[in-house]
């Protein structure tokens, strides 16, 4: 029998590109509690924080779930392009840092920004390869529920942000993925987001992400 040589045998190694992941949906939905399930198991992403310049709530941690800075300080980084994109919503802006992005893409770590729809539709035109996944809540009774418990709304705004869930839930189409967080279940969302990923590195063509 004729002997293989092993010198011989093709040497097979795929390409690693890092992934930008874009997590969107209704306010409600339950984004902040996905990425910070996310980040207590451990989940080996840079977590891109986002800028406003709205007030900071109860519980929240400047530089850890916001970034709360001046509407002045918000327009010199307009001016100065430091942000990847910024919308106003619900009266106040909010802008994705473009600097930590890069310098993620450029180490080849994988990234998850947390935007909202607005500000997916503005990425997906700069970067169309960044993965989009929207983030939907079991039903609009739910996430009416999740908006009152929160004691942050006003009547007034309650109402808009139902009004503007049903419209951002139309642009469904413009997403990869959809993973839907019911109630008690938020294991449930991380784990399905975690299977994107995967199947993202196990892409044959992988997307290549250039800032």
């Amino acid at each position: 029998m004729k002997k293989v040589s092993h010198k011989s045998q093709v040497s097979l190694s795929l390409p690693i590109k890092p992934l930008l992941i874009i997590l969107s949906g209704p306010s409600g939905a339950g984004k902040d509690a996905i990425l910070t399930r996310m980040k207590e198991l451990d989940y080996p992403l840079e977590y891109i924080t986002t800028v406003t310049t709205r007030s900071q709530r109860a519980k929240e941690i400047n530089n850890v779930d916001y970034h709360f800075i001046s509407m002045e300080r918000f327009q010199k980084m307009i001016s100065s392009n430091e942000l990847l994109e910024w919308a106003n919503v619900y009266g106040n802006w909010y802008g994705v840092p473009k600097q930590p992005v890069k310098q993620a893409l450029d180490k080849g770590q994988d990234i998850i920004a947390k935007v909202d729809i607005q500000g997916a539709s503005t990425i997906k035109k700069i970067l169309p390869q960044a993965v989009f996944i929207f983030v939907m809540p079991p039903s609009m009774k739910e996430l009416t529920t999740r908006l009152k418990q929160r004691h942050t709304e006003s009547p007034f705004n309650l109402t808009l942000r139902l009004k503007t869930a049903e419209e951002e839930i139309k642009q469904l189409p413009l997403y990869d993925y959809v993973v839907l967080n019911k109630r008690d279940e938020i294991d449930q969302a991380v784990s399905h987001i975690a299977a994107i990923i995967t199947a993202e590195k196990c892409r044959v063509t992988p997307r290549d992400i250039t800032l």
